[in-house]
């Protein structure tokens, strides 16, 4: 048996070597490695895709987090209200820019961003809720853009790992994950559903005027060269990461078929044990499953993970330690407890491996070494 990774790149790789290598070639055989056609045309090819007016190419998600904040002239001290249970990137962009987190639990099926409680959490200095749209589903954004209409407050998409999810409205409109609030934002991070060989990241806007400032703030804050409009950055999805990326692009849907076959077949095999729950799929939002995450109950989930290296499966926690209580947040006064649910999770998640390229005897293993685990504990 091949051995099992996380996220299989090199096999993924293999079956679109020929596609990609001839797109890096062309790149090195023009020598435009910074804003060369290939971002130009990977840009085009994703707004298509996401039928979404705007895509601003960037160096990575959490530049494109910033940068969003950035062109919101959002001013220190003014308050976002985002979930905890999230990869820090989402929080560390707002202590970067002095803005205040406020966080809020996520909702206890889908571990998205619990909208009953965002109403309950805004002052007079909330500027904008972060949704998160976490392991490959949409959060309720219909009932969430509702709350940010009312109370008139932006609205960022953290869509990192959630690109190509489909959320429908209650009247049957249909939207990608990222293109429903004011700008969403992703990234290109090797391991993600769409990845480059790199860093690469990317923000999306239906707001003409709204993108033609996110293109400024990540080019130095420049509209024409050398004349500086705004404070900006340098951030740039550099030609050869565009042009894997635009290949990648074309199979993207084809990933996430593959992923929720597995994810299908983890499903089915679990049903019947009691001391886990699989992932909770929304009737509102598809899934594409950046990851398969089971909650354990009534097990030391330490255990089955140590169970499952010493049998050669990986696994991953996400997240061990939710961001308000990582030291580097501690300035803002959260203590353990204040947030139960999201603390819980943190202590009894597990994500397995899922990925575009997984063949039948590699699941088959994955499954019976989880079922053999529960029948011995």
């Amino acid at each position: 048996m091949i051995p099992i990774q996380m996220v299989d790149l090199k096999r993924q790789y293999q079956k679109i070597k020929n596609e990609v290598d001839a797109g890096i070639q062309e790149v090195i055989d023009n020598t435009a490695f910074i804003n060369g056609k290939a971002v130009q045309d990977f840009q085009k090819d994703l707004e298509q895709y996401l039928n979404v007016k705007h895509v601003i190419p960037c160096a990575n998600g959490t530049d494109a987090l910033q940068i969003a904040m950035m062109a919101m002239g959002f001013k220190a001290g003014d308050e976002i209200i985002t979930p905890s249970y999230t990869y820090i990137a989402t929080v560390e962009v707002m202590g970067l820019l002095g803005l205040k987190p406020v966080f809020v639990e996520v909702d206890a099926n889908t571990f998205n961003i619990d909208i009953a409680e965002i109403e309950s959490k805004i002052t007079d200095r909330t500027v904008a809720i972060v949704p998160v749209h976490l392991y490959g589903q949409c959060a309720d954004m219909e009932s969430l853009m509702t709350v940010a209409k009312k109370h008139n407050l932006k609205v960022i998409e953290d869509t990192a790992q959630s690109i190509g999810a489909e959320y429908t409205f209650s009247d049957g409109t249909v939207k990608k994950a990222g293109t429903i609030g004011d700008i969403g934002c992703t990234s290109f991070f090797p391991s993600k559903n769409l990845g480059c060989y790199g860093d690469g990241g990317a923000l999306f806007t239906n707001n003409d005027e709204l993108a033609s400032k996110l293109r400024m703030i990540a080019n130095h804050g420049q509209s024409k060269r050398y004349y500086h409009e705004v404070i900006g950055v340098n951030s740039r999805l550099d030609t050869i990461q565009a042009a894997i990326l635009k290949v990648k692009l074309k199979h993207l849907n084809s990933y996430a078929d593959a992923r929720i076959k597995v994810a299908n077949s983890y499903d089915d095999a679990f049903s019947g044990i009691i001391q886990i729950a699989t992932p909770y799929r929304a009737n509102n939002s598809t899934h594409v499953f950046h990851q398969y995450t089971l909650k354990t109950s009534g097990i030391d989930r330490d255990k089955l993970k140590q169970y499952l290296e010493e049998h050669h499966v990986p696994s991953m926690i996400y997240y061990p330690v939710p961001v308000h209580l990582q030291n580097a947040f501690s300035m803002y006064g959260y203590k353990k407890d204040d947030m139960p649910l999201t603390e819980s999770l943190c202590e009894c998640v597990i994500s397995l491996p899922i990925h575009t390229e997984m063949d039948d005897e590699q699941l088959n293993y994955i499954i019976n070494t989880v079922k053999e685990f529960f029948s011995k504990n």
